[in-house]
């Protein structure tokens, strides 16, 4: 593998929404289309069971609309490895290898462990999987000796496990794997319709497949400037849960109109939710079209890009089982 190795992952948790898309997807489409890496997109299924191992009825199904939705936005299995964690049993493998090496202090002192126990209480989270997530997540990213993980500048820190995990086994059995950058990618905050993180948990999301009546609803209900109580009060785009939307769907000079009204007064809240939907359906009707086509199509999309997605990846991931099976010396002498 010549080209810079790039891999990222998403749990499957359904349908793609506007967070997920802006935050990680189109970010995928656009390094794909790049043509200057080689690129490794998976649903993290193993991931979705360090915290929801107790229900996985819905797991498939999320699974496969997840994929679907990477289709439709752009998403291209010709151009990228695109495949089923679970389906690549050495990302199991090489995790308990990391396993071994990985002091517990190192693991106790991630930043997000105690704010997710304590955001999910309602969870039996005292699990040897939950505690290892990072040892697990380092596996995914260095069974394809991948160079960079795109992120925003305010998740690099998340990185810095997986570099120390790899930096020790290197200086155990030598160097096998590259130490994984941050690619810094632009991720523009996209909260949900009630101006809190856009979440499936709080049920406050638009879905980039969305039906056009879905997107009227939701965008008439969203949250806006709270200051602006009467109608002629003038209001600031900046508090403004509605204002980001037109920054990412409407044109920069309907964007500065919409700015300058809404300072003076000139327009209601109203008027500019219906001119965001004037905008944000168009945009969105090619990707409803594509995933109607994908759907359309004779046998299973989702199972044959996932199955080739699968081969491809266990290839390589082997290739570099082969090589940590020898540094660590397990496999005996020829």
């Amino acid at each position: 593998m010549t080209d810079p190795v790039v891999l990222s992952g998403l749990r499957p948790t359904g349908r793609v929404h506007l967070g997920n898309y802006f935050g990680a997807v189109k970010n995928w489409v656009d390094l794909q289309n790049s043509g200057k890496y080689r690129c490794f997109f998976f649903v993290a299924d193993l991931h979705a069971l360090t915290t929801d191992y107790a229900d996985t009825e819905a797991l498939a199904a999320y699974t496969r609309d997840a994929v679907l939705d990477w289709l439709a936005v752009g998403l291209d299995p010709e151009k990228a490895t695109v495949f089923l964690q679970s389906r690549v049993p050495q990302h199991a493998e090489l995790a308990l290898y990391f396993s071994m090496i990985t002091p517990l202090g190192w693991l106790e002192r991630v930043p997000t462990y105690k704010d997710q126990i304590e955001a999910l209480r309602s969870r039996d989270l005292a699990t040897h999987g939950f505690l290892g997530y990072p040892v697990l997540m380092t596996a995914d990213i260095a069974i394809y000796r991948a160079n960079l993980v795109p992120v925003g500048e305010d998740q690099a820190s998340h990185l810095e496990i997986c570099r120390e995990i790899v930096r020790r086994f290197n200086s155990l059995y030598g160097p096998v794997f590259p130490e994984p950058k941050a690619l810094y990618t632009p991720t523009p905050k996209v909260n949900g319709v009630d101006a809190r993180k856009m979440s499936k948990s709080y049920d406050n999301t638009i879905g980039v497949s969305e039906s056009p009546e879905g997107v009227r609803e939701k965008v008439m209900a969203m949250v806006t400037d709270p200051a602006r109580v009467r109608r002629q009060d003038p209001g600031n785009p900046d508090h403004c849960n509605l204002f980001p939307f037109h920054v990412l769907y409407s044109p920069p000079d309907e964007v500065a109109v919409v700015d300058r009204e809404c300072r003076t007064a000139a327009r209601g809240c109203v008027d500019c939710k219906k001119h965001l939907i004037s905008n944000m359906n168009p945009a969105l009707e090619p990707i409803r079209q594509k995933r109607a086509a994908l759907l359309s199509r004779r046998g299973d999309v989702v199972r044959d890009v996932l199955h080739a997605g699968d081969g491809r990846a266990r290839a390589v991931a082997e290739e570099t089982m082969e090589r940590v099976r020898e540094a660590v010396r397990l496999s005996p002498e020829p």
